[in-house]
């Protein structure tokens, strides 16, 4: 295992570095007071250094290390009960399982809301109910959440309990009208809730009222919780028999594991449990579905949390965003291959249509924000909006424009006189509560979300009213947020020290995303040897250390910013270069993949 090299002078910068290519400052994830707890993590738990410097860095001690390095669902699942309503949900649900009812699951059209929907609708299933009436909206024609016609049409065929996943939480009109129906309502929701909570039995850690500390689950998260509870309440019942055995709801963890990491919620405590265990179950590849869409998207060798986010994730997303929006959560729940071969490939298809659409949105986004940012350059929030933008595309637009510009972005498309549009924010910035501040100020129609991503929906005249006050209400939160801003190394390396046995150590710390970033290390005074561009927009380059050893090592969408430019023109210089390190399975071989966060100069002068 190699030594960690830690360096830092005295004024907390890494490696001297005040301001780096991309304009931020590096500083060293453990402070200098945190140091004895690296060393006591390594020296009492027998761990490398390295890794017992990312566990420090994240707040593990010798004392939590070895429940960190292997979560347990025994050990960091409450009991369900502890969230509000949830007896009374449970005690709904049982009823209409005992006396076969039909239920209605209308979910969410991503893939937090496919994968809620797929674990209820396997749930009642294999409970002997009748086959659940499946509802996902269209996200142009029905758009976000309940809707007073789709319910209306769902009562009409006989449902008698509808139970919403990822949506309701602020449905307040569409579940009146349920209720007026005669139609009983559930909602197992994780979006921010409003002080009023609609006519329905409501199971959201984010309420108000909620107590729990359950508010970093995702819905399939909240939808889990509730299935354990109702098993359990069914098993008090004496439901369960041999002709009908209880569900292995363990077995259901993948779809969990999927959902949390696509959805981007924060990986401690139970998610952590939740991801790992279900990649577990992912390994063994016994969901049809999710079998299917592996191949589908080439993912070669066992999954890891990036292929939930990068791979499947967005080709769930597909369907829902530019297709048959139902398409993900059926596929989720297939028992025939044929079958799942073919939507999975369909879904396949729509992810590359969405990234044609995407690329062209995304160029004439960036023009607008340009144009806002050489009017303005202190802007706190960017709002775009063009005619016809695709409403499955934009917010992940938004997430491209927060990513290049640094600040929160709306991204809206007008079709005819209403617009609908999304945004994100990066860490330290509550947009949830922002856009729920402009509804209560009619700015908007309607809008919610969460912290870091948000919808809402709003007349053509309001842009401009609604662009003010967003760089009103984040003007604050950004500031602190820029203030903040630096790049937090883990430790540095060298080409010769990165290697898969150091992978494979530092995944101990993993699962990593949301909450749990992923190790940074910084390879000091390395040589840029050759640089070139592979695919349409990522810079890869072949880096030497002093000591001769070389690494291959990438950077992502980097052709055209100030990093591809500095590693395409550098050939030969020394940089500072921060960096991921991982590995990918091709074609059945392992290999290290490097990939560039940022860069400085090595003579330490600002760029």
């Amino acid at each position: 295992m190699p030594d960690a090299i830690a360096l830092r002078d005295e004024r907390q910068f890494f490696l001297g570095v005040e301001r780096s290519l991309s304009g931020r400052v590096w500083r060293p994830r453990l402070a200098a007071a945190e140091e004895g707890r690296a060393i006591a993590i390594s020296q009492v738990l027998g761990l490398g250094d390295l890794l017992a410097r990312v566990l420090a860095g994240r707040g593990v001690t010798q004392e939590s290390a070895p429940a960190f390095l292997d979560p347990s669902l025994r050990a960091l699942m409450p009991d369900p009960l502890l969230l509000q309503d949830m007896d009374a949900a449970v005690d709904r649900l049982a009823r209409a399982v005992e006396t076969g009812e039909q239920v209605a699951v209308f979910g969410d059209y991503d893939v937090d809301g496919a994968a809620s929907s797929a674990l209820l609708v396997e749930f009642l299933q294999a409970a002997g109910c009748p086959p659940p009436f499946l509802h996902i909206p269209d996200r142009i024609l029905e758009g976000y959440g309940p809707n007073v016609e789709a319910i209306s049409e769902l009562r009409r065929r006989g449902a008698s309990l509808l139970v919403t996943l990822d949506c309701g939480t602020t449905s307040h009109e569409a579940l009146a009208h349920a209720r007026a129906l005669g139609l009983d309502a559930i909602v197992i929701d994780h979006h921010q809730a409003p002080e009023r909570l609609p006519e329905a039995i409501v199971v959201n850690p984010n309420r108000a009222d909620d107590l729990s500390g359950l508010g970093h689950l995702c819905a399939a998260g909240v939808a889990f919780m509730t299935l354990v509870a109702l098993s359990r309440e069914l098993r008090v019942r004496d439901f369960w028999t041999g002709v009908r055995p209880e569900p292995e709801l363990l077995a259901a963890l993948d779809l969990v594991a999927l959902a949390t990491v696509a959805d981007v919620a924060a990986l401690h405590g139970l998610n952590r449990a939740f991801v790992t265990k279900g990649l577990a179950v992912m390994k063994g590849r016994r969901r049809v579905g999710l079998a299917a869409l592996l191949d589908a998207a080439r993912v070669d060798g066992p999954p890891r949390p990036m292929h939930l986010g990068f791979a499947l994730g967005p080709r769930i997303n597909a369907g829902g965003r530019i297709g048959d929006a139902a398409l993900g959560a059926r596929l989720l729940t297939l028992r025939d291959p044929i079958e799942a071969a073919r939507i999975a490939a369909e879904l396949d298809r729509l992810n590359g249509e969405r990234q044609a659409l995407e690329r062209a949105t995304l160029e004439e986004a960036e023009a607008e924000a340009d144009r806002q940012l050489m009017r303005s350059n202190r802007l706190s929030c960017l709002v775009v909006a063009g005619a016809d933008w695709h409403p499955g595309i934009v917010g992940i637009v938004a997430s491209r424009l927060k990513d290049k510009f640094k600040i929160p972005a709306f991204v809206i498309g007008q079709k005819g006189q209403s617009c609908s549009g999304s945004g994100r924010a990066s860490t330290g910035v509550d947009l949830g509560r922002a856009v729920r501040r402009a509804v209560e100020a009619g700015v908007i129609e309607k809008g919610g979300g969460h912290r870091a991503a948000a919808g809402v929906t709003l007349a053509p005249p309001r842009i401009d009213a609604f662009r003010v006050f967003m760089n009103d209400a984040l003007e604050e939160e950004v500031e602190r947020a820029r203030a903040s801003d630096a790049l937090l190394v883990d430790g540095a390396l060298t080409a010769r020290g990165a290697d898969a046995d150091l992978v494979r150590a530092l995944e101990r710390a993993g699962p990593f995303g949301s909450g749990n970033p992923e190790p940074l290390f910084v390879f000091p005074d390395h040589r840029i040897v050759d640089a070139g561009v592979v695919g349409s927009d990522h810079v890869r380059v072949r880096l030497q250390s002093g000591d001769g050893a070389r690494l291959d090592a990438v950077a992502f969408r980097a052709v055209g910013n100030e990093i591809g430019e500095a590693l395409l023109r550098g050939r030969g210089d020394l940089l500072h270069v921060a960096a991921r390190i991982g590995t990918r399975v091709y074609r059945g071989v392992e290999r290290m993949e490097t990939r560039i966060v940022d860069l400085a100069r090595a003579d330490r002068r600002l760029s």
